[in-house]
């Protein structure tokens, strides 16, 4: 088994409430599927796989050498049924799945969760998330991406397309969390007003 898990891009929705394709909105030079790219480039048990579907002929002009694409025809049908795209793709391989939804994760949060993966001898029934660590008393708050085991990952091939794949947590034979400084975990790229926010943080202002 390769040491670290194999990275799924998710990119395939409509981005219709942002108003234009998530994975290509620019920040600075580069777009938000490269900086996500970029920064999980740790995540090398198999080469990239960026899964698309309503922005399939954009983002496949775009897309760097060294990734794989695949165009999820039943995009529609639900986040999961790409996610279950991917991981056909990618079968008995520990996954990173990483949603374009948070494309400003930062490379030291992948490296932590390679590390604490490896660490912990890739359970193939495991699942683990990044958190923030929170104060005295509050819950910590789990974020993006989620690394699964090979075997954990094939039963989320069972899945409903609209089922959360969230629900496949509680299925997993090792729960796993690291801690990060990193407020990328928790963003979620769906509005206008969400884009800026992103672009403000990456700006440093």
């Amino acid at each position: 088994m390769p040491s670290h898990p194999a990275l799924i891009v998710l990119a395939a929705g409509a981005s219709r409430r942002l108003g234009a394709c998530k994975a290509l909105v620019p920040f600075g030079e580069s777009t938000a599927l490269e900086l996500l790219l970029a920064s999980g480039r740790c995540m090398d048990g198999a080469p990239p796989l960026v899964v698309v579907g309503a922005h399939a002929t954009q983002i496949a002009a775009r897309l760097p050498k060294h990734c794989q694409l695949l165009v999820h025809e039943g995009w529609a049908l639900g986040r999961t049924s790409s996610i279950q795209a991917g991981l056909m793709a990618r079968p008995g391989l520990d996954v990173c799945l990483s949603p374009v939804d948070a494309p400003l994760v930062l490379a030291r949060t992948y490296l932590a969760l390679a590390q604490s993966w490896e660490e912990a001898g890739a359970p193939e029934h495991g699942w683990l998330a990044p958190y923030l660590q929170a104060s005295a008393g509050a819950p910590r708050a789990y974020g993006h991406p989620v690394v699964l085991g090979r075997k954990l990952a094939a039963e989320g091939l069972k899945f409903a397309p609209q089922q959360p794949l969230r629900e496949l947590r509680g299925s997993a034979g090792v729960l796993l969390g690291t801690a990060v400084d990193d407020p990328g975990i928790l963003d979620q790229l769906d509005h206008p007003q969400d884009l800026e926010r992103m672009r403000t943080r990456f700006f440093g202002g």
